[in-house]
């Protein structure tokens, strides 16, 4: 039983592989990625900063994973790249898509929100346009700053980050 229960306390506390929110490596040249400390401190200037910031998001994303949570930051990503879409066709495709895997009572990674916002969300989608999920991606957003991210900032993840100069070398084909 307690071997049982131990992968379930494998929690961002005792987390000490950071290597999976870094770039992987590849064949041929070799270029070399750094992640400064003042670029690890910067995160936690803001939520916003954290998310723009490409190792910062990968680091926030592991940390979600290690707390059986990252349905809210995956959901977000989703909206992001939903927001890009130029097409209706594809927009219809995508929306769906998002409402079926995070927004409906029976998704299998749905989100937190109230019945109101998923509601307004289901009507807005039926007739898919760009700024759609605007309102529901903006309560997640609101979760996640309020919620995860100030965990995440004192999370062994993060404050470990904040001890170490990461140097990682990765391989590109020339």
């Amino acid at each position: 039983m307690k071997t049982r229960l131990a992968c379930l306390s494998n929690k961002s506390d005792s987390y000490t592989d950071f290597t999976e929110f870094l770039p992987p490596a590849q064949d041929r040249t070799t270029r070399c990625l750094k992640l400064t400390k003042d670029e690890v401190i910067r995160w936690a200037d803001s939520f916003d900063v954290l998310l723009s910031h490409k190792y910062g998001l990968a680091a926030f994303r592991a940390f979600l994973k290690t707390e059986f949570s990252d349905e809210n930051i995956e959901f977000w990503m989703a909206c992001e790249e939903y927001k890009k879409i130029k097409t209706p066709a594809k927009l219809v495709t995508k929306a769906n898509k998002i409402y079926n895997e995070f927004i409906d009572v029976k998704a299998p990674r749905e989100v937190n929100i109230d019945f109101r916002t998923r509601e307004v969300t289901r009507q807005s989608l039926e007739e898919p346009t760009p700024s759609s999920l605007n309102e529901v991606q903006a309560r997640v957003h609101s979760l996640m700053e309020k919620d995860s991210y100030p965990r995440f900032l004192r999370s062994k993840i993060y404050q470990d980050l904040l001890k170490t100069q990461y140097t990682h070398c990765q391989r590109n084909s020339v």
